[in-house]
Order: C-alpha cells, then structure tokens, then sequence
C-alpha cells in the first residue's frame, strides 16, 4: 500500500472551483480500481492551498489512475487554476 500526498497552490479567486471538481469527482477517483479512499485538505493559515492525500493498492494502481480518461477530465480542470507548481509525494509506511 502506498500513499499519496500532493499540494496544490490555486490562486486565491480560483480556490472554490477547485472544491467543485473535486466534491463533483471525489466518488469517482474513491471506485477507481485500486483506490482505497482520497480525501482534501485545506491549509489553516492558506486559503487557496490544498492538499489532497490518497491510499493506492500499489504504485501500479496509481499509474493506471495517471493514465486514466478520469485523471485527464479531473487534472485538465483543475490545472487551469494553478498559481504554483504542485508537489507530489509518494509514501510508503515504516522506515
């Protein structure tokens, strides 16, 4: 099992299109085959950013998301409200 952790800045006007996409898909990315649940969330002290952390079967299940038509659809409208870079960290547990 992995886990996947990325941040997302979004300019300050755009913060609540993002809440849409993802309220309107989080059902969706959650069935995707391999998935075992993703969850949002917000930053305390910054409004516009988030970070979205999800639990894969393994980082084979999380490429074929990557690939996938929804990951397309979800990544494409979300990306247009970029104000940085995300980052994405990929965990697996224990040391």
């Amino acid at each position: 099992m992995i886990t996947r952790i990325v941040k997302m800045t979004f300019r300050p006007d755009a913060a609540d299109d993002f809440i849409g996409i993802f309220n309107a898909t989080q059902s969706r990315i959650n069935a995707f085959e391999g998935c075992n649940g993703v969850k949002v969330f917000r930053d305390a002290a910054h409004q516009n950013i988030f970070f979205t952390i999800s639990e894969w079967e393994s980082e084979e299940a999380l490429e074929n998301y990557r690939q996938s038509e929804l990951f397309e659809q979800v990544w494409g409208k979300a990306k247009n409200y970029f104000d940085a870079k995300p980052e994405a960290w990929t965990l697996i547990e224990g040391v």
